[in-house]
């Protein structure tokens, strides 16, 4: 099986460094492109991040993706051969709407606060002091997925997404509370749809059992 693991536009392909070798140790084909250096760039962003992923994507794949990388799943889709999406822990997508829109107005208000010369400051820079060493106390882990984070362009919050549908076979994979809205409307739509009881960043710290989910879920597309 090809599987492309995409990151959040927010973070950096460090969140998929425990997971992929477990994947490819069960013997399938797997990609992380590394989408950090568009978001360091002027935007337009959605199209360039798809651009990104898509170039990953040489044979048809099942793309694999966590938090805010579930926006950009449609416009991979119009560029390259994805058989199937899995979402963890992620956006569903929203065209014609931006980060901002989807998110409740006291986090967008408080973020828009933290914003400087157009930049906010790194994803983990969001969080109270303490919050990534209680989800990641491996040390090694933590400091390798804090490591590669930046400071993020106001920009692509406020960018719409694309205006194109998802049309692409679909699963779900639920890792934290924050995220139950979207694993309800997954199984709305009749998603396969598999809860875990861990937390956002838990393809770090569990990434066995993210993993077997995973390929359920893949397997069920």
């Amino acid at each position: 099986m090809k599987l492309v693991l995409l990151h959040s536009p927010l973070v950096g392909p460090a969140t998929w460094m425990a997971v992929a070798p477990l994947l490819r140790a069960r013997g399938h084909d797997v990609a992380v492109p590394d989408l950090t250096p568009i978001m360091a760039e002027d935007g337009p962003y959605y199209r360039a991040l798809a651009e990104a992923a898509a170039a990953a994507i040489a044979d048809p794949a099942i793309v694999v993706v966590h938090s805010g990388a579930g926006a950009v799943v449609p416009v991979v889709g119009a560029l390259a051969a994805v058989k199937a999406v899995v979402f963890v822990d992620a956006l569903l997508p929203h065209p014609g709407e931006s980060w901002f829109g989807g998110v409740p107005e006291q986090l967008g208000t408080r973020l828009k606060a933290l914003s400087k010369d157009g930049k906010l400051p790194p994803w983990h820079a969001w969080w109270p002091k303490g919050a990534m060493e209680r989800l990641l106390p491996e040390r090694g882990l933590g400091t390798a997925f804090l490591s590669a984070q930046q400071e993020l362009p106001l920009a692509y919050f406020e960018e719409p997404a694309p205006e194109i549908p998802l049309t692409t076979p679909s699963a779900y994979l639920r890792l934290s509370e924050a995220y139950d809205a979207e694993a309800d409307a997954a199984e709305s739509a009749e998603w396969p749809v598999l809860r875990l009881n861990l937390h956002h960043l838990a393809m770090l710290s569990h990434p066995q059992p993210v993993a077997d989910a995973i390929l359920l879920l893949a397997g069920q597309l």
